[in-house]
Order: C-alpha cells, then structure tokens, then sequence
C-alpha cells in the first residue's frame, strides 16, 4: 500500500501557526506543500548570515529591506523563510501579508545544500525570482542563480539558467545594485 502524505496550501500552513500548531522549537518551512525542518544554524551560518546581511545593505542603502529567516510568499503552496531576502518598501508596507517577490534570495548553506540546489532553486525559479544566490558553506564559494526557465526535468518544474560559481577573489553584483561590487570574501565566515 503506497503512503500518501498530505499536501498543504499556504493559507493551511498560515492557519496552523495563527493557531500556535508550531512552537519557538519547531523551525519549519513550507516548500511545495510540504513542511520541511530547517537546516539547524551552527556558528558559521549565523556569521555567514550576518556577513552577507551587512553587505548588502551597504549595497542596496535606503528604501529596501534586508531581513533574515522571514517568510516568503513565494505561492499558494510555498512560503519559504530564507536566510536572507532584499525587498523594496518599509517594513509596515508588509503588514497585511509577507513579501512574495523578493529582489534578491540569499540561502547560506552547510548541511542543506542540497536542498537549496534542488527544491529551494526550482521554487524560486518558478516564482519568477530573478536573483538567487548560495553561500556555500562547503566548498566556501557563492552560487549566483539567474534568468529562471521551465524545466520539466526540475524538482518543480523550473530551473535557473545561468549558474555561476564565485570564489574568495571574485566580485558579485546583485541585478538591482548594479554599481554595487562585494567581494565574495566578504560573505564567507
């Protein structure tokens, strides 16, 4: 007999944390209707996460929001909380429902990467986010993902198709801060 696990909306998922379901312990994401653990944050993904943070608010300056591990609506069954997300506004401009078009997504990972090269790659992808990238904890490099295509062969459906490997030396612009060049060393720990 085959498992069938139950799928959830995002309007669900909403539902159960408005309804205290999850607790400060329960780090949980939803990716394609489905609830997945997030990855545990060591100290070099805090530092990382920071790093990247302070860079790129240098980067953007006034009149964008750059937020750590906060929701995303990315579709109906999809509301990721990446490490880090650049968004245009003020903070109360998203007061009645979470971001769902982000400028720019930062995923910092160690044990997930995997999963952000996979799943987290193609939901984006199909969101239409132009601008992702991977502090790859591993190998200690960025991943910069752009221009998001169909697929059919991706996890979701869509795959990004520029993906592009940066090393310690190299420079990174985001697409919305052109003029802004970081050194890939300072995103890494």
């Amino acid at each position: 007999m085959a498992i069938h696990a139950k799928r959830w909306t995002r309007l669900e998922y909403e539902r159960l944390i408005d309804l205290g379901a999850f607790g400060p312990a329960d780090r949980v994401e939803l990716l394609g209707g489905q609830m997945v653990v997030r990855e545990p944050q060591a100290s070099p993904h805090s530092t990382a996460v920071r790093l990247v943070a302070h860079a790129l608010r240098a980067a953007f300056g006034p009149g964008w929001i750059i937020e750590g591990q906060l929701p995303v609506s990315l579709d109906d069954e999809s509301e990721p909380e990446p490490d880090l997300t650049v968004v245009a506004g003020s903070p109360r401009d998203y007061l009645a429902s979470h971001p769902s078009r982000p400028v720019l997504v930062v995923e910092v990972a160690l044990s997930s990467l995997a999963l952000d090269r996979g799943e987290k790659a193609s939901l984006y992808a199909r969101a239409g986010l132009e601008d992702y990238w991977i502090v790859n904890l591993v190998d200690h490099v960025l991943e910069v993902y752009r221009n998001p295509s169909p697929d059919p062969t991706a996890p979701y459906g869509w795959r990004y198709a520029s993906a592009l490997t940066l090393e310690h030396r190299d420079h990174v612009s985001p697409l919305l801060a052109p003029s802004a060049e970081i050194l890939v060393a300072d995103l890494l720990p």
